[in-house]
C-alpha cells in the first residue's frame, strides 16, 4: 500500500490554515523549517489576473531521492505503507551533508535555524493514522482542499490527475499526490 495526498486546487485559497496546524501538531520551531507550505502562483494581468495555491509538503514519492542519497540511511521508506520518514539520531545534519535537501525536487526535507540542523519533514502524522485520523493538515483545512488515504482510495475518489499549476509530476520519482487542477484563465 501507498499513502497519498490529494489536493482540490479549486478549492485551496492559501489561507495557511494546513501550515500552522502542522506547525503546531508537531512543536516545528517559528524559522526556516515549514513542513507544508502554501505556494501562490500568480499569472495575467489586470484585468484578467490569475492567482492559484498549492499546498506543497512531501509527497512521499515512490521512488524518493531522499532515500537513495542518503549516506547513513537516516531518511527511509516503510514497506507498510510507503511513508517516507526520518530518523533524526542518525541524520549527519546540514552543516555535513544535506544531501536529501539537494536531492528533493520539491524542497520537502528542511533544516531549522540551529547549528548543524537535523532533517526534518512531513511523516503524514503516523501518530495520528494509527488512531484512525487524517494528518492534521487535512483535518485542519477549512475549505476540504485537502484529502488523504492510500493511493487506491484517492484515485478512486478523485481520479488520476498528476498535474496541476506550479507543480510538475516526476516520472522517475512519482510522488504520491493527486490534483483537481485550478483552470488557468485563457489569454486574450
Amino acid at each position: 500500500m501507498q499513502m497519498a495526498f490529494y489536493l482540490d486546487q479549486t478549492r485551496c485559497t492559501g489561507c495557511y490554515t494546513c501550515v500552522i496546524a502542522c506547525k503546531d501538531w508537531h512543536d516545528v520551531p517559528a524559522g526556516p523549517a515549514t513542513w507544508r507550505r502554501v505556494l501562490t502562483i500568480e499569472k495575467g494581468k489586470y484585468p484578467e489576473p490569475f492567482v492559484a495555491f498549492l499546498s506543497v509538503s512531501c509527497y512521499h514519492c515512490q521512488e524518493p531521492a531522499c532515500v537513495s542519497v542518503c549516506p547513513v540511511n537516516a531518511i527511509t521508506k516503510r514497506s507498510e505503507d510507503g511513508i517516507v520518514v526520518v530518523d533524526q539520531d542518525a541524520c549527519l545534519g546540514k552543516d555535513r551533508c544535506g544531501s536529501c535537501f539537494d536531492a528533493c525536487p520539491y524542497d520537502a526535507p528542511q533544516f531549522g535555524s540551529e547549528e548543524d540542523a537535523k532533517v526534518q519533514k512531513c511523516n503524514f502524522c503516523i501518530g495520528r493514522l494509527q488512531i484512525g485520523k487524517q494528518p492534521v493538515c487535512v483535518a485542519g483545512c477549512p475549505m476540504r482542499a485537502l484529502d488523504a488515504g492510500s493511493m487506491e482510495e484517492m484515485k478512486a475518489k478523485y481520479g488520476l490527475m498528476q498535474e496541476a499549476v506550479g507543480f510538475s509530476y516526476d516520472e522517475k520519482l512519482r510522488p504520491s499526490i493527486l490534483f483537481k487542477c485550478k483552470p488557468e484563465m485563457p489569454t486574450t
